[in-house]
């Protein structure tokens, strides 16, 4: 089962190919530019590289978040528009669970951690047992002073994944002193994960299709709350 995976929910941008669960290649960059500048071309060179082909590949997979909402947008239209051209299984799998998978063969809590701004970052938490996760709750958006609350409970180690990693550390650390952090190149969102979640997806049958494929922001954007806030100021008046 050959993957190709997209990740552009944050500042970074990755694509990888993975088959049957095994990294063939990865390419990751992480220098400013938008994701549409790198994301194709960074595909493009992984494929030659690796000596695939689209032809060759089972299913195409994407980070459908939570994350940047420009970004997951972007990552989300490549895969669908890859996958539709060849008809390909679509696979969109969480940004948080796929930060999870690409710790390894930890034993522990992980947290998975991405700012959200506005005083709250994106989290989910797994138990990890040599690598195999367990979900403990959904993908949701939280205060930093609620996820202590909810991460006092364990004891061992927790580990932080993805960029919102630091900000909680130095933020949580005296509260939850069993923090840890992991090597950097575990710790932020990667491809790669993201075709070990969809790995994992399409082993165990679960629905691929990129028509109903959609991203999961979490929360309204910007734009949306500013409509929200008018449509309400309106209401009042009338």
């Amino acid at each position: 089962m050959l993957i190709l995976s997209f990740e552009t929910s944050a500042k970074a941008c990755s694509a990888a190919l993975t088959q049957d669960g095994r990294l063939l290649g990865e390419c990751y960059q992480n220098t400013g530019l938008t994701h549409s500048q790198t994301l194709l071309s960074m595909a493009e060179e992984l494929m030659r590289t690796c000596q695939k082909t689209v032809s060759d590949l089972t299913a195409v997979a994407v980070a459908a978040g939570p994350g940047s909402f420009t970004g997951i947008r972007i990552g989300v239209s490549a895969a669908k528009g890859m996958a539709w051209g060849r008809q390909l299984p679509c696979c969109g799998v969480s940004t948080l669970e796929a930060m999870a998978l690409g710790l390894g063969a930890y034993d522990g809590i992980v947290c998975a951690v991405m700012d959200a701004r506005r005083d709250q970052v994106y989290n989910a938490l797994f138990r990890a047992d040599c690598g195999k996760l367990t979900r403990l709750c959904e993908d949701r958006a939280i205060s930093i002073p609620e996820l202590v609350e909810d991460v006092k409970k364990f004891s061992g180690p927790v580990f932080l994944v993805g960029d919102g990693s630091r900000l909680c550390y130095n933020t949580m650390l005296e509260s939850v002193p069993t923090l840890v952090l992991p090597p950097e190149h575990r710790m932020h969102q990667r491809a790669s994960g993201v075709g070990l979640a969809a790995w994992q997806q399409l082993r165990d049958g679960q629905p691929a299709d990129g028509r109903t494929l959609v991203p999961n922001y979490l929360r309204m954007s910007q734009a949306e709350r500013e409509r929200a806030a008018r449509i309400q100021h309106t209401e009042k008046e009338n």
